[in-house]
């Protein structure tokens, strides 16, 4: 009996053990132990691998289940074998999917999803879809566990149907190009109910989710670099303190980066370099809605969220996407007590008719409560403007953050000097028939009220608490996250507020 448990497990493994010569390129796949020896090296212990031994004999029913370490850090795993039944879900691929995840909250684990399945079984259906230990469990479990523990997926291949809704609940999604994808219903069955014709890559590939629909974080060029970034992503969140480094050594100091005029596009990547520790910058979501940037980063060794305008795309101006981009990401730094950097140049919300039937106001209203509701040390620096409801996006005075910044250059108000006179003075200069009568007219009021809104007027009402030099920034950061580490303001005691949808 030991010889014959020792050929089994020799077959389960060689069934999705090591492929001969495969290589790294995004055509090309590796089996689903060789994804778990990449993440975690020798250290995996599994669980469950003698499942389904006697009666359908599906090595380890389709799903590798256990723990390893990633350097020190201990973390769960749950990875598909597609050399299995196309990686799907049977009754027990469901129970040791459930049973992780219990131990991943018992252990308070970092859970890692491996995904590439072709979804449940329908000839399983009646044991594994719709009781009470089915695989509606795993989706009730991941909400269980969200803000708990680190929920990360790496997509390989499909993601099909209800198990889409794995990725959808996790806290980052990474998606391999060419390979992955996760959709309702494919395109077989579009084009049999709904009468559409769509590729697969049209439908849900990696490279639309994490461009159009916003359901990618981030694209990897191939399951090697895919699994180094969950790699850097949990390394990141498991340690909020550590050595640090000095920033990436630009071609320009920071003051040469900001352009004089407020309407002038400028790379606010550039003014990130010069504030983080080098290399340590790791962006979500950088192909959807690239108005906003948001990332993970380290200053001085401590580690920040980043959320920040970037000028250069449709002006920095916070469109629907670019909302639910920031409110997301702004839960993901309160649920794990990440210290936020808000870096504030903005024209404000986009208006428009287009944008209100896409519910622009429900949309905003949901970066606000993300913003407003979380409870760690927050800075907001306004880097050149921030004018009406931006200023309140950014975290502006009125929102408590620990601090409110300037540089030199900043500017707010209700809305920019040419927007401001041309509503409040229209008539004025209609009536004005000399057009250079006109142009002085128009050019005095701007000036008016610019020095109505200067930054010497914001800064002697206190509605900032410093005005720093750009070049001396990032020690200002330094000095105030130390000191602002245990900050902890006391909400409302209730059960939950009504977040806007």
């Amino acid at each position: 009996m030991n010889q014959e448990w020792k050929e089994w497990r020799e077959k389960i493994e060689e069934a999705g053990w090591k492929s001969p010569n495969q290589s790294n390129s995004a055509s090309e796949k590796w089996s689903v132990r060789k994804r778990i020896e990449a993440l975690v090296g020798e250290t995996f212990v599994e669980d469950g691998w003698n499942a389904n031994l006697l009666d359908d004999k599906l090595p380890a029913d389709g799903v590798v289940t256990g723990m390893g370490k990633i350097g020190d850090q201990k973390v769960c795993i749950i990875a598909n074998d597609p050399k299995v039944k196309a990686g799907s879900w049977g009754e027990k691929t469901v129970e040791k999917m459930i049973r992780l995840q219990e131990t991943a909250e018992r252990l308070k684990l970092p859970i890692f999803y491996l995904i590439d399945s072709g979804g449940a079984r329908i000839t399983d259906q009646l044991k594994m879809f719709p009781n009470r230990r089915g695989a509606g469990k795993i989706f009730h479990q991941q909400i269980n566990l969200s803000g708990y523990v680190p929920q990360i997926c790496v997509l390989f291949g499909p993601s099909a149907a209800g198990g889409a809704y794995i990725p959808a609940f996790c806290d980052i999604v990474i998606m391999i190009e060419g390979n992955a994808s996760m959709y309702l219903g494919s395109p077989r069955m579009a084009e049999k109910v709904i009468g559409e014709k769509v590729s697969l890559e049209e439908m849900g590939g990696a490279r639309m989710h994490c461009t159009i629909s916003g359901c990618g974080d981030v694209l990897a060029q191939n399951e090697e670099e895919g699994i180094e970034l969950a790699k850097k992503y949990v390394t990141l969140l498991a340690s909020l303190k550590t050595s640090g480094l000095p920033p990436k050594v630009g071609e320009r100091k920071l003051s040469e980066i900001i352009p004089n005029h407020e309407h002038a596009p400028f790379c606010m990547y550039q003014f990130i370099d010069g504030l983080v520790d080098e290399d340590s910058f790791f962006e979500l979501k950088k192909l959807f809605a690239p108005e906003v940037i948001t990332g993970f980063a380290r200053i001085d060794g401590r580690l920040v969220g980043i959320i920040a305008n970037q000028p250069k795309v449709k002006g920095g101006v916070l469109f629907v996407d670019s909302a639910d981009k920031g409110a997301r990401f702004m839960q993901l730094c309160d649920a794990y007590s990440v210290p936020m950097l808000f870096l504030a140049d903005i024209p404000g919300f986009m208006i428009g008719s287009q944008v209100e039937k896409s519910g622009i106001i429900r949309h905003g209203a949901k970066w606000i409560a993300a913003m407003s509701s979380a409870n760690v040390p927050k800075i907001s620096v306004i880097v050149r403007k921030a004018y009406g409801a931006g200023l309140y996006a950014m975290a502006g005075p009125a929102f408590e953050p620990d601090c409110c910044i300037a540089l030199p250059s900043a500017k707010t108000a209700v809305m920019g000097p040419e927007a401001a006179v041309q509503a409040v003075f229209a008539k004025k200069i209609e009536s004005i028939i000399d057009p250079s009568e006109r142009i002085d007219f128009v050019q005095q009021e701007i000036n008016k009220y610019r020095e109505d809104v200067s930054l010497e007027r914001v800064a002697d009402e206190m509605i900032i608490d410093d005005v720093v030099q750009p070049d001396d920034l990032r020690d200002s950061l330094i000095k105030r996250f130390a000191f602002y580490e245990t900050s902890n303001r006391k909400r409302l005691e209730k059960k939950r507020m009504i977040f806007p949808v």
